[in-house]
């Protein structure tokens, strides 16, 4: 395989079975798979497609973030903002495109990879990317992300929990208004305060149901 799978292909290959491989998807994207020798067809009814020592391979590497338009910057592939990082990608009508399409594609990975095909609820790509995956989120809904050297706008950080990220914004109206967000994205939010800081942020885990 020379080319890496494409977007669509690699949502079919992260949602297979995680214990036989096998693949769920249209045929048309089944059979593009074993064209490309990333799947097979069994020989015997129900003739189901299974993931091929390749398509193991791909599956356990390191996926982007799911995004229809597969939009890329000039330092990369498509990440969102997690809000006080240096040398990030400047506000604008590109960029909102940009982050249009990655929250779409997201939705689409739900629909696919959601035993039911729920997307109101976080997919296995949310809950192994949490603090991604929390951050498209709110940049989709509009929140601003903290600059660098800013107090204002959300920063999401990773916990010692192993299903759960912080939310960090200055003002409690601002950082209610990531709860609701977060909220309607499928998320359980709860706020808390810091014992030492006494600073509020919230705790936010992808929802089960």
């Amino acid at each position: 395989m020379t080319r890496p799978p494409t977007a669509p292909q690699r949502r079919v290959i992260d949602a297979a079975d995680p214990d036989t491989g096998r693949l769920r998807g249209t045929e048309t994207q089944l059979a593009a798979l074993v064209k490309r020798g990333l799947a097979f067809r069994h020989p015997r009814p129900p003739h189901d497609h299974f993931l091929t020592p390749a398509g193991h391979r791909v599956r356990e590497s390191e996926p982007a973030v799911p995004e229809e338009a597969e939009a890329t910057e000039a330092r990369g592939v498509f990440a969102a903002r997690i809000g006080g990082e240096k040398g990030s990608p400047a506000s604008g009508p590109a960029r909102l495109r940009e982050v249009r399409g990655a929250w779409e594609g997201l939705l689409e990975l739900r629909r696919m990879t959601n035993p039911d095909g729920a997307v109101d609820r976080p997919c296995g790509w949310e809950r192994t990317h949490l603090v991604q995956a929390a951050a498209l989120a709110l940049e989709a809904a509009g929140h601003p992300p903290a600059g660098p050297d800013s107090e204002e706008g959300y920063r999401v950080r990773a916990t010692p929990q192993p299903e759960a990220v912080a939310v960090h914004e200055a003002g409690g109206a601002r950082l209610r208004a990531c709860a609701t967000t977060l909220e309607e994205a499928g998320w359980q939010v709860g706020e808390h305060t810091e014992s030492r800081t006494r600073v509020r942020y919230l705790l936010a885990s992808p929802r089960r149901m």
